[in-house]
């Protein structure tokens, strides 16, 4: 099907013929073969709870046949390091091609209005060409032997090579890019992938998948499998698995490490992002950032930004202009090009949202604007005067919250953005090299951003965080490196 039917196509409510018009070729895919029956779990849209397709939930079983068929990939299927680059290329130039229906997948099953799902979509085709890229990376080193007496007459130097079999787990908020992001450096690097998506958005994984296989990777090198707890804990703790990569939630990460054992692992566990204001800093600026960074994809974003700490002697300013700019923006349907923020991915964490906003205003908290919701729509919300122990400001909200805070004292306000167990970015608004420089130095997160609030990432950079943030670090680059191990090579010239 063509990419300019598919917004047709999205309104199919029909199991096997959804995902037809959506040209998902099945609802998983486990040893070289789409699973085209048994497709119990519906996807709906969480806007309207419409049905847009329905895929398969593996169990033990499956995901048994899952590991096996990606490892025997690896034995079998040569795989060089060229056509590697080449198949990802081609994928890249795919993605480009079908971004329009893939854009609409992204919308349908997700949070993401069209116009943020069109952004990840030119993202995803950006992490997969910065992966073909990235072939370079596994060229290693030589081996400093000339440096030491013992290591007379002999010569050395190692190549990376890959792990293995990966268990990559991905979220709902970003269903394609942060899928890419996994599959990309792992393929890359010579490894298999079992890819457990989502259950609220698989089908933007699906269809990244039949993107990948169409550009000649190789029909046994992945599976994608959608499964209850059960199944998902017999893949990150079988023996065959050599890394772990997630992204999700600490209480998941934990459960998550004790299932895998003693094996690597990569997390990426999100944030409570703050944005330090100061005197001298463009509050204009801030202001801006601030309103996008807080609200884009309802909030659902690991660097959305949460928390705002600015100088007393521009609050005020700053509260004027971050009200004005959340009343401007426009909630409703996903499907139209003028919506700002769409619903989130539940109205049960709609409700869960309320829940936290309603306890932070009976704490004495100030509702400056928003606090409203309408199913699994919640209205932008900015809140003044909050207590230090509200859940808002101490846990990841996730939603379209922010909480704005004055300081006096930028060491004391240093120190409150601190105070969390999260590190994974935060920004600061300032005049002064000095300044940022101090906070650079001072704060304990995976990114300061200057004169930019936390809410920035390009595919290219380490990304992750510190403390509870994760573990390791994503960028294709970096994952690039996680993914595969130096070999040594050690030459004696005998005689």
């Amino acid at each position: 099907m063509g990419a300019g039917n598919v917004g047709e196509a999205i309104s199919v409510m029909d199991g096997d013929a959804g995902l037809d018009a959506l040209a998902i070729p099945g609802g998983g895919y486990v040893d070289g073969e789409w699973i085209t029956d048994d497709l119990s779990l519906a996807v709906t849209d969480p806007e309207d709870d419409a049905l847009i397709a329905r895929v398969h939930v593996g169990d033990t079983a499956t995901m048994e046949r899952a590991i096996a068929g990606v490892q025997r990939s690896l034995r079998e299927d040569d795989w060089e390091l060229w056509e590697r680059r080449e198949a990802l290329e081609r994928a890249a130039a795919l993605i480009r091609q079908e971004s329009v229906r893939l854009a609409r997948i992204i919308s349908a099953e997700s949070s993401k209005t069209i116009t943020e799902a069109t952004r990840e979509a030119a993202r995803t085709a950006e992490t997969i060409r910065l992966s073909a890229a990235s072939g370079h990376l596994l060229e290693g080193e030589t081996l400093a032997l000339a440096d030491t007496p013992r290591g007379a007459g002999r010569f050395g130097w190692n190549r990376r090579a890959p792990l293995g079999v990966i268990a990559a787990i991905t979220p709902f908020n970003d269903p394609m890019n942060l899928v890419a992001h996994k599959v990309g450096p792992a393929l890359i690097a010579g490894n298999a992938v079992v890819l457990k998506p989502a259950k609220a958005t698989p089908l933007s994984a699906l269809a990244l998948l039949d993107i990948l296989l169409r550009a000649g990777v190789p029909k046994g090198r992945m599976a994608v499998l959608v499964s209850e707890r059960d199944a998902g804990t017999a893949l990150v703790s079988d023996p065959r698995v050599a890394a772990v990569s997630f992204t999700g939630g600490p209480v998941t990460g934990d459960a998550l490490v004790r299932a895998a054992g003693a094996r690597k692992i990569l997390m990426e566990l999100g944030g409570n992002n703050a944005v330090v204001v100061c005197e001298d800093g463009d509050v204009a600026a801030a202001a801006a950032g601030i309103v996008d960074g807080a609200f884009g994809v309802a909030g659902q974003n690991c660097l959305s930004v949460q928390r705002v700490y600015v100088h007393e002697s521009r609050y005020r300013e700053l509260v004027d202009l971050v009200v004005g700019g959340t009343s401007k923006l426009v909630v409703g349907s996903k499907r139209d090009s003028a919506t700002d923020v769409g619903p989130l991915i539940s109205e049960r964490e709609a409700r869960r949202i309320e829940g936290w906003v309603d306890e932070a205003i009976a704490d004495g908290a100030t509702l400056a604007i928003g606090g409203g919701r309408r199913g699994a729509f919640y209205d932008p919300t900015v809140l003044l005067d909050v207590a230090d122990d509200a859940k808002v400001l101490r846990d990841e909200v996730f939603g379209p919250v922010v909480s704005i805070v004055a300081y006096s004292d930028l060491d004391d306000a240093l120190a409150r953005v601190d105070d969390t167990e999260f590190g994974l970015q935060a920004g600061i608004f300032t005049a002064s090299m000095a300044t940022a420089m101090h906070a650079v130095d001072r704060l304990h997160v995976g990114s300061v951003l200057v004169n930019e609030t936390s809410d920035f990432r390009i595919d290219s950079m380490p990304f992750g965080g510190s403390k509870r943030s994760g573990v390791g670090r994503e960028g294709v680059a970096s994952a690039v490196l996680e993914m595969s191990e130096p070999k040594n090579v050690i030459v004696s010239l005998l005689g």
